[in-house]
């Protein structure tokens, strides 16, 4: 059925905040860092397309880079057809628990919207973080929308903390992804960009209740890309 023949009118979309959370530390220089840049910016027009196709949701985009200290990449929340990437430079150590932190005031109401969908959170890192991380989730799942946004993770390499990137997650049947070359990187950001939006935006999840119900863990994730298994970082 059309959202204009839906009972009552058409659809009223409702915002999806989508959030990067990137890994900049020293460890990611060169290569990594590269990668990642060229991963998101390809992954960009698939979001797009995932938009198009879930008009119940508005999607806007924002990222956070942390390295010596976490700040705002891009901080205005952007709609993600007009969302463009500036690339990454890497340096300094591994801030995660800070960048959880920066995230979560943006998960309060206000500035978050009573009607929101689930906002999307992607974390992206090669390392293991250097600052309060279990403060920092915390903090973030005090919040009702931390603790119903979709949270995916991707490891880079083989020095990634999984363990980390796990209780980040939050749900034992979705385990982080680790891009063992570019290639892995370039598959599991698309995926997990395309999958966060669909997820959010999902029948089941947007006839949920407002913050203020519902919740829990996002539903089971079946299509996880595997890595090829041929090891470059």
């Amino acid at each position: 059925m059309s959202t204009e023949n839906r009972p009552g009118g058409k659809l009223i979309s409702r915002p999806l905040h989508f959030f990067w959370i990137a890994d900049c530390s020293g460890s990611m220089a060169g290569d990594k860092i590269h990668q990642l840049n060229y991963a998101i910016r390809t992954a960009l027009p698939e979001m797009q397309r995932v938009a198009v196709e879930n008009p119940n949701a508005e999607v806007k985009v924002r990222a956070i880079k942390f390295s010596d200290t976490a700040e705002w990449h891009v901080s205005q929340s952007t709609p993600v057809e007009k969302f463009t990437w500036t690339d990454l430079a890497a340096g300094g150590v591994t801030s995660m628990g800070r960048a959880l932190s920066l995230v979560t005031e943006q998960l309060k109401m206000p500035p978050m919207e009573q009607r929101a969908l689930p906002p999307a959170i992607v974390l992206v890192s090669d390392g293991q973080p250097t600052d309060d991380f279990a403060g920092g989730l915390a903090a973030l799942m005090e919040q009702p929308w931390g603790q119903k946004a979709v949270r995916l993770a991707i490891a880079i390499g083989g020095d990634a903390d999984l363990d980390v990137l796990q209780k980040f997650i939050g749900n034992p049947e979705i385990k982080p992804l680790t891009a063992r070359n570019p290639e892995d990187l370039v598959r599991f950001i698309r995926w997990a960009s395309t999958v966060a939006i669909k997820q959010a935006s999902s029948p089941v999840t947007a006839g949920q209740d407002t913050v203020g119900g519902g919740g829990g863990p996002i539903p089971i994730v079946h299509d996880m890309p595997a890595s090829s298994g041929d090891a470059v970082w």
